[in-house]
């Protein structure tokens, strides 16, 4: 069993609802804090964020559908680090993935990698979505656009969230080059650690403490 400590250092600790107030961001950052997790992940119009501590912020661009113009998109990072961003996680055009345009989605990455500066940018891929070639090229276009993680999910999508057989086959392209982020409908310690040994390296939740107090 992977333990408690070890899950939490590799947490982010999400809020993404629609509905969120900026009472439940003041909220999600004092549970973090106790909860002890790496960072804090929110919706951009909730930056900058009241006392983080030592949390990492991140935010989304593109959230959720991905259907935004490149330009939009790398504005919306790029105000988003203005705004106290520490890292981004961008969606991908899936339309471009499923449809086969590999160089309008990297070209789309790269732009919000280049409007982040040093910001960490994660590319949420909606693997759920994606088959296997689609899901291994994105990954290969992230890397080459210059993003610093691969992410599985937004966790909206209605073909789900994370699978470890994604999370595998992501780890398995990028190497240890890229992180790989496992996020969208993990709830139990048991999946978890699954996605951790299948090759995540950070796990997107919203029901932390439900998981690390199993562990």
């Amino acid at each position: 069993m992977t333990s408690r400590t070890d899950v939490a250092n590799i947490i982010d600790h999400t809020l993404l609802k629609p509905e969120a107030t900026r009472a439940d961001v003041d909220a999600l950052v004092a549970e973090a804090k106790e909860l002890g997790v790496l960072a804090i992940c929110v919706s951009p119009s909730m930056l900058p964020v009241t006392d983080p501590g030592e949390l990492v912020v991140a935010t989304v661009v593109g959230f959720p559908s991905g259907q935004v113009k490149p330009e939009i998109k790398a504005a919306e990072a790029a105000q988003a680090v203005a705004d106290g961003a520490a890292e981004v996680d961008m969606v991908i055009n899936i339309g471009q993935a499923v449809a086969g345009d590999f160089d309008g989605l990297e070209a789309d990455i790269r732009g919000v990698v280049e409007a982040s500066g040093d910001a960490l940018v994660k590319v949420i891929i909606e693997s759920a979505a994606l088959n296997d070639e689609q899901i291994v090229e994105a990954c290969r276009r992230s890397e080459a656009a210059g993003a610093g993680f691969v992410k599985t999910s937004t966790g909206f999508h209605p073909a789900g969230g994370a699978s470890a057989h994604a999370v595998s086959l992501m780890r398995e392209t990028v190497g240890d080059r890229l992180g790989v982020k496992a996020s969208g409908g993990i709830r139990t310690a048991e999946a978890a650690e699954e996605m951790i040994a299948s090759g995540a390296s950070r796990l997107g939740l919203s029901g932390s403490a439900a998981i690390l107090n199993s562990l």
